[in-house]
């Protein structure tokens, strides 16, 4: 059971990671992307065949990344000057070009040249070997402290929104509102960060694989995750919010509109890239199977859900995600027994289908959005 939580954890972690990408692009920007699992593709098998070369596998993540962002460039100076349906076509294609180029050719694995339809397997990764006691120790110490840093940040951002009720009456009904939400979040999120804490630290003392690349996972979340919110409040971010709302204000301040959208792109597509290392190092064996475009529209649920142009609100709909995923998995079965597999996974589709109907009719903007920022109905 605590390693299945942990594999939860380490799914939830990557995907958090490929809808914050998504989240940049789609929430800050307005940039409609539809085919995002190109980006994870182009990083894990980028990573991957690296790391099978004998470059060290930190340096093949990050190279993974820096294709994938070169990747967005090409799409970007591609369809961004043109109008707004043209990148969610083009997008759409791309995704299902790699995965096919991918199954199609052959791939330099080792020495050795193989199709890719037989997959990739048997390449290095990162803490699959037990550490000493010593590093051991450095490793639950890493835990602790990214701990503690997560019940800080919950509790800044808990207070934040009841100084707001407080400082501003006018809006008490939505700032009220807002604060319900930010702490029903908080308790949850508090709650599970303790669950993590506990099983992570029983995996690091006893030493299992899965909970260093847990381990690895989160602190590569934390940090993507602290770097963005700093971007997203500099002017740089607020740029990016106004070419969301309406890119003639920016063009006529002097913005290059063109510049800041394929950085956007980029830097989602980096984003995904890591989440694509993170993926190939979970499942030990890729496949170009595992990168449909289902992954595209599951990080479209978790940011809608969450609420778009919210960080917070993307790893909500993340965790969200996986535990309905989770859930459903183990007890549909024992209430269905009737259904077969495949009418079970058709079921489970058409459930979270309704929950989002509910959802937009409910809350348009998601659980943690907000309506005036809303970009659905843009």
């Amino acid at each position: 059971m605590a390693q299945y939580f942990v594999f939860l954890v380490i799914s939830t972690t990557i995907f958090a990671l490929f809808g914050l990408g998504l989240n940049l692009q789609w929430g800050y920007t307005g940039l409609i992307n539809f085919g995002h699992i190109a980006f994870m593709t182009l990083g894990a098998y980028t990573t991957v065949l690296l790391s099978l070369q004998g470059i060290p596998i930190l340096v093949s993540a990050i190279i993974g990344a820096t294709v994938a962002a070169l990747l967005g460039l090409i799409i970007g100076f591609a369809t961004l000057r043109l109008r707004e349906d043209y990148l969610s076509i083009v997008t759409i294609g791309v995704g299902e070009l790699i995965r096919l180029v991918v199954n199609n050719q052959e791939l330099p694995v080792g020495n050795t040249w193989v199709s890719g339809a037989f997959g990739v397997q048997s390449y290095p990764i990162p803490l699959s070997t037990s550490p000493s006691l010593f590093w051991r120790g450095v490793m639950m110490g890493l835990l602790t402290v990214l701990g503690m840093i997560t019940f800080s940040a919950l509790w800044r951002w808990v207070r934040a929104a009841q100084k707001s009720l407080l400082a501003d009456a006018s809006k008490k009904v939505s700032k009220q509102q807002e604060l319900i939400s930010r702490l029903g979040v908080g308790i949850i999120l508090g709650l599970l960060t303790a669950a993590i804490y506990i099983s992570g630290m029983i995996g690091l003392y006893d030493y299992k694989p899965a909970a260093g690349l847990m381990l690895l996972s989160l602190l590569v979340l934390a940090v993507v995750f602290w770097r963005l919110e700093i971007l997203l409040r500099s002017p740089w971010g607020r740029v990016l919010k106004a070419i969301r709302e309406d890119e003639e204000i920016p063009k006529a301040m002097g913005k290059n509109v063109f510049w800041y959208k394929v950085q956007s792109l980029m830097l989602g597509g980096a984003i995904a890239g890591i989440a694509g290392a993170f993926l190939a190092w979970q499942l030990s064996a890729i496949y170009p199977d595992n990168f449909q475009p289902q992954l595209t529209f599951d990080a479209w649920i978790m940011v809608i859900l969450g609420g778009s142009g919210n960080n917070i609100g993307t790893i909500l709909g993340a965790i969200i995600f996986f535990s309905y995923d989770a859930l459903t998995r183990e007890f549909l079965p024992r209430i269905f027994t009737n259904l077969s597999s495949d009418q079970l996974g058709a079921f489970r589709i058409m459930v979270i289908g309704l929950i989002l109907m509910i959802l937009m009719i409910w809350r348009p903007q998601g659980i943690l959005g907000k309506k005036e920022e809303l970009t659905l109905s843009k």
